[in-house]
């Protein structure tokens, strides 16, 4: 196919956003890997590096799925830029951390981010190639609009000067899948950026904000919303270069400044509160479960209940610290187990295994209360079945790659749209 849009996906995992731009086998995840899916997409380069693990097994995985070639398993921030092939779109799920910086006490222009911190990875490859990608695409965790504590959205603040110093619009939107018919609840934050002078940028630029965050935008078109006060948006300047912002911006505020849906053009921030607008069809839980799993190792021992349905009620009771200290401890109940008529509660990476837990899936079927199987939490992130199964692949390593792992099917659906935005609009501005 012509006009390939090339691709370099980072900090992949197992796969996921490359899944929702090509397809696996042709096919798209919103019909369970049934229909085609007409991409445009083609990843050139892909890296994927676990700093906690010396085994990467999610970059096995990667590898034994979508093949060694082109493919990095080091750490992204020992590789040279120079090593990175040219591309279009640059994807990746990066880590919700500390991006405070400051100046370099040799170099007042100098900043430096905390080390480790993969935003700075990111805006490194931006920095130094000499064809910066034209788009961005970008998930992380809802938190960061109001990470820190103190400095309520000072994170995002410094990612969007950031990429606004280096010349892109930015939009924005946090999505939680189920609110789209998807089986799992799970609210992320996705990031569009354009570069000056693509026909996107262009196209932005002819529009109020409102306009393209709510009908004619890329994630607008993907997933439709209505706002509150549509005529009266946040709007605010970015001020000051990324060191001012990072020790300045939002101080002592009590609340963030950026709404769940807004977009950023020459450092004009335009946010507002949306909510979901969507008619079709709904996913739950019980639409992916697997009848035949019988293993004894997935059931609950009646000795065992006991302590799981303590872990999942509400307590309101006197603890100790380490230090002798009492103090009052309380927390709300847990349905249990699951509902199977409504979307799946997040996976997290603590998933697997067989210890009690608050946090984990656990369904009745008439075989009695069993945890989920590895095949069942792929399919609530809408991944190919046994995707994750590879020899020497545990069960509670598959669920840990899904508990960091996104929904496929927003990142297909954004991705159709933002393919359809890069072929449209450039015809309609030629």
């Amino acid at each position: 196919m012509e006009n390939k849009i090339r691709v370099v996906e980072l900090f992949a995992g197992v796969g996921g956003f490359r899944l929702g731009l090509e397809g696996w086998n042709g096919k798209s995840a919103t019909s369970d890997y049934t229909q085609n899916l007409d991409s445009n997409y083609e990843v050139v380069w892909s890296n994927q590096w676990e700093p906690s693990t010396q085994t990467q097994h999610a970059s096995i995985v990667y590898e034994a799925r979508f093949g060694h070639e082109n493919h990095n398993g080091n750490d992204i921030a020992s590789v040279d830029v120079s090593d990175i092939p040219d591309h279009d779109l640059l994807v990746g799920g990066f880590p919700c951390q500390d991006y405070s910086v400051a100046t370099t006490l040799k170099n007042s222009k100098g900043l430096i981010g905390k080390k480790g911190v993969l935003w700075w990875s990111i805006h490194k490859i931006l920095s130094e190639k000499e064809n910066k990608p034209k788009y961005l695409f970008l998930e992380n965790v809802d938190r960061l609009l109001i990470s820190p504590s103190g400095q309520r959205g000072r994170d995002f603040a410094i990612i969007l000067q950031s990429l606004n110093d280096l010349g892109y619009a930015v939009e924005w939107r946090v999505i939680n899948a189920a609110d789209y018919g998807m089986p799992q609840r799970r609210r992320r934050i996705f990031i569009l950026a354009y570069l000056k002078d693509t026909p996107i940028y262009e196209s932005i630029n002819e529009m109020s904000p409102q306009e393209w965050l709510l009908h004619e935008g890329t994630i607008a078109s993907a997933f439709p919303v209505t706002a509150e006060n549509t005529l009266f948006p946040n709007e605010f300047k970015l001020k000051g270069d990324i060191v001012f912002i990072s020790e300045n911006f939002n101080k002592n505020g009590s609340t963030g400044l950026f709404e769940n849906t807004g977009l950023m053009v020459n450092g004009l921030i335009t946010t507002l509160k949306t909510h979901p607008n969507y008619e079709g069809n709904f996913k739950f839980l019980g639409d992916v479960i697997q009848t035949d799993a019988t293993s004894k190792d997935l059931y609950i021992d009646d000795k065992e209940l006991d302590k799981w349905i303590y872990l999942k009620g509400p307590k309101k009771e006197m603890r100790k610290n380490a230090q002798g200290f009492e103090y009052h401890y309380s927390e709300g109940g847990m349905i249990f187990p699951d509902p199977l008529n409504k979307p799946s509660r997040t996976i997290i990476t603590g998933e697997g295994g067989k210890s009690p837990s608050r946090f984990k899936h656990v369904i009745q079927t008439p075989n009695g209360y069993r945890r989920l199987i590895p095949v069942e939490l792929e399919r609530l992130n809408m991944f190919p079945d046994n995707h994750t199964q590879l020899e020497g692949i545990s069960d509670t390593k598959r669920a840990f790659f899904m508990g960091n792992a996104l929904v496929v099917g927003v990142i297909e659906k954004i991705g159709v749209s933002l393919k359809e935005k890069i072929t449209n609009v450039a015809a309609v501005q030629s």
